[in-house]
């Protein structure tokens, strides 16, 4: 018999599946057996027609009047998004960001293992972080060999960014999570997605002082400046 035909997902949907999954890990954690998609849109942010949209490219319709069963929605989204196994990670980088991220609890429960962490700095390598000790970056490309690595966030400054991207390429790495503030390039069959905090944090200045415009009163000399956002 063959194999069953997979549809293409919408990248928009691929995107939305981490935000679903989360929601349906706090409805399980209440013992709740079934979810409508109302509820789980509502949870979700989005509305119950794109819920429904996407969970069909799943194959998983519901029942009517009933809704969703979690468990296996749970099993389903995490089938498609690759979590039903352990991925091995590396850090590269183990400044504060990189510290952070090491020392991070829930990536295990979500199917992510770090299993090593590189820096360049002599200060930095030998430490110990949790049971993982600090190694020198000129070992990443064993290291993936060994521990079989399929993922690498960067956590360096942008100036060593592109750098370290080289090496994981070079290494066998398929797949980088960038926190660095620099773009970088990867041939095209390495997916990279990248985390700008400070990106994110000028968005949301952006709010706020939209926001702020039309409660507060304008700073002196800005009057004008105000009242442009306030009307926007």
């Amino acid at each position: 018999m063959s194999a069953p035909v997979r549809h293409r997902i919408p990248e928009a949907t691929v995107a939305r599946l981490p935000v679903y999954l989360r929601s349906l890990f706090q409805v399980a954690e209440a013992k709740t057996a079934t979810i409508s998609s109302e509820r789980l849109a509502e949870l979700a942010g989005v509305n119950a027609a794109k819920v429904r949209k996407d969970l069909s490219f799943l194959g998983s319709y519901g029942t009517r009047g009933v809704g969703y069963d979690v468990e296996y929605l749970l099993f389903q989204i995490s089938r498609e998004l690759g979590l039903t196994q352990d991925w091995p990670v590396v850090i590269v980088g183990l400044g504060n960001l990189g510290l952070a991220l090491a020392k991070y609890g829930g990536f295990e429960a979500r199917g992510f293992k770090i299993v090593a962490l590189v820096d360049a700095h002599p200060g930095k390598v030998g430490q110990e972080v949790g049971d993982l000790v600090v190694r020198h970056v000129d070992e990443l490309s064993p290291i993936v060999a060994a521990e079989r690595i399929a993922i690498g966030i960067i956590a360096t400054p942008s100036s060593s960014a592109q750098d370290v991207a080289d090496r994981l390429v070079a290494a066998g790495v398929t797949s980088i999570l960038n926190f660095a503030p620099a773009r970088l390039d990867v041939p095209d069959q390495v997916s990279v997605r990248k985390v700008d905090l400070s990106t994110e944090l000028q968005i949301l200045s952006f709010y706020q002082q939209r926001q702020g415009a039309m409660v507060a009163p304008p700073r002196p000399g800005l009057e004008g400046a105000a009242e442009e956002v306030a009307l926007a």
